[in-house]
């Protein structure tokens, strides 16, 4: 078993190694709602830290897609666990977190990487490179929570398959994942989902014109108008005309 059969003390996390891992990991799937709950957050911490990839982190990404259908995880969408907002429960908080790493993992952060690092990024940041091959196994988990009884997670699910869906043995699954995309722009209301989805669409090359809200025409003004003053602050070598920090 996973838990069992990796070296975890070999593993570099944020302060350390990933000797106490496995413990806590254990837990996350405990009947007890206050123990899942510690357990998340104390596992999720080590591993979670300036958009890194860590060693540890692969290993942990695949226990989390591994308990995404366990029994305990699913029932406890079914209410409110203790301890925790309304808003997130366990499922959708293990699938936000898979999205997020699998946001750090994706063509973009890897580009803006290379840019700075050289083209031999990925060659040198195995953690980075293990979890991009990886986005399969991760998609096959998320995938059939996309048509969840419940609206929160079948829209966490849909955010975390987008970036796992740049993978190259996906992009068939991209028509499927615009119908979704479409579903949740014309019901949901969270600003950062619709802000993904719509980024998906676009680039998958779909026109979102008729998808967009005034909400949406706000917020794509806002980021652009920011967007500007930090390349004309950049323009100016990051120094001199401007009496405060850049608009980040």
């Amino acid at each position: 078993m996973l838990l069992e059969g990796t070296d975890w003390a070999s593993l570099a996390t944020v302060c350390g190694t990933g000797g106490s891992l496995p413990t806590t990991l254990a837990r996350v799937i405990s009947p007890d709602p206050v123990v899942r709950t510690t357990a998340i957050d104390d596992a999720l911490r080590e591993v979670t830290h300036q958009n890194t990839i860590y060693e540890a982190t692969v290993p942990v990404a695949c226990y989390v897609a591994a308990v995404l259908h366990h029994p305990v995880i699913a029932a406890g969408d079914s209410g409110t666990d203790a301890g925790m907002p309304p808003h997130h429960p366990t499922l959708v908080r293990l699938l936000k977190w898979l999205s997020d790493t699998a946001y750090d993992a994706d063509d973009e952060c890897v580009a803006i990487s290379e840019r700075h690092f050289g083209g031999e990024f990925l060659d040198e940041d195995r953690a980075m490179r293990a979890f991009r091959e990886l986005r399969p196994a991760f998609f096959s988990a998320v995938r059939p929570l996309l048509d969840h009884d419940n609206a929160e997670v079948r829209d966490a699910a849909f955010i975390a398959a987008i970036p796992l869906a740049e993978h190259p043995a996906l992009i068939t699954h991209r028509t499927e994942l615009v119908g979704h995309a479409r579903r949740l722009l014309a019901t949901g209301t969270d600003r950062h989902n619709r802000d993904r989805a719509l980024d998906a669409m676009k680039a998958w090359g779909h026109d979102t014109g008729d998808l967009e809200n005034a909400d949406d025409i706000a917020a794509r003004e806002r980021h652009a108008r920011l967007k500007a003053e930090r390349d004309s602050w950049w323009a100016v070598g990051g120094t001199g005309g401007y009496s405060e920090s850049p608009p980040f």
